[in-house]
């Protein structure tokens, strides 16, 4: 199978993303849902809709489906004929497991791009531009894996997705530097993996509450209100009060450095996932979470 820059690859490539994605699963942990060969379910519904005919079970699909299915819906949207080789095959491989917007901004950052999800004039200028194809195709399979990473299903599918970066990067990698020894993904490594499946970033109240004015350091203020007025008229008083205004301090301490923490996650999460601050954790799902 050799891919050659710029030309119609499209075929070898698909035969190399079919082999990770195996046949028919339905795993209650995939947001994909029933799945055959890669195609979800809800894409074979409103393929079978736009061409006028009924739905049904989508292992039922056939290969010219299949075929249409993965050009127009994937490779089509990532310019995969406008692409040079190896990377067209890992931004496609990318495409099909977690989106073609979320593989065009792989793309993006790895040439030092804005990252807008679109596959479009300025994109491929920059990629014109690009003399490491090498460099590209090892920053792309670097964004995929951190971001797979930030997702809450990658304790289920990690192992199988670590597996499919790592093919993926050598086979692109042999791909574009014309290598004749290509080595093939070796097994099914399925699971889609959408931005909408990230974790939650830290929960800020735990912050509020530890940091000054928030409820402890409050209810710690009050309790050493209180027992200020008897310190000098018993000892234990005094130690209690020196207890709480320890407490009080390391618990304001506690609070800052929580906060610090929580901010520098959220902010790995936002990079991870190549989205803007509002988008991580607000309502609603990012449109490119999901393949069209």
């Amino acid at each position: 199978m050799r891919l050659d820059p710029m030309r119609e690859n499209f075929r070898p490539a698909l035969a190399a993303v079919l082999v990770h994605e195996g046949g028919y699963s339905n795993h209650p942990s995939d947001p994909g849902g029933p799945t055959m060969k890669g195609v979800i379910k809800r894409v074979y519904d409103d393929y079978r809709r736009a061409k006028g005919a009924s739905v049904r079970d989508v292992r039922q699909i056939t290969e010219a489906e299949l075929q249409e299915i993965y050009r127009k819906r994937y490779w089509d949207l990532i310019q995969g004929d406008r692409l040079p080789a190896g990377i067209d095959y890992a931004v496609f491989d990318g495409a099909v497991n977690s989106g073609p917007a979320q593989a065009t901004k792989w793309l993006q950052r790895a040439l030092g791009i804005p990252a807008d999800g679109v596959l479009g004039p300025a994109t491929l200028a920059a990629m014109e531009r690009a003399e490491d194809h090498d460099a590209v195709v090892a920053g792309i399979q670097a964004r995929r894996l951190a971001m797979l990473k930030a997702l809450r299903t990658w304790p289920v599918f990690g192992k199988g997705w670590g597996r499919r970066v790592e093919e993926v990067r050598r086979l692109a990698l042999a791909l574009a530097t014309g290598s004749q020894d290509l080595p093939m993904p070796t097994a099914t490594a399925s699971g889609k993996a959408y931005a909408s499946s990230a974790k939650a970033p830290p929960p800020k109240a735990i912050g509020d509450a530890l940091a000054s004015g928030g409820v402890v350091t409050t209810g710690i203020g009050v309790a050493v209100d209180g027992v200020t007025p008897l310190a000098d008229k018993s000892a234990t008083a005094a130690g209690l009060l020196v207890l709480l205004m320890v407490a009080g301090a390391l618990v304001g301490v506690l609070g800052f450095v929580y906060r610090e923490w929580a901010k520098a996650r959220a902010a790995e999460l936002l990079d991870a996932l190549d989205l803007k601050a509002p988008e991580l954790g607000g309502a609603g799902t990012p449109a490119e979470a999901v393949p069209a």
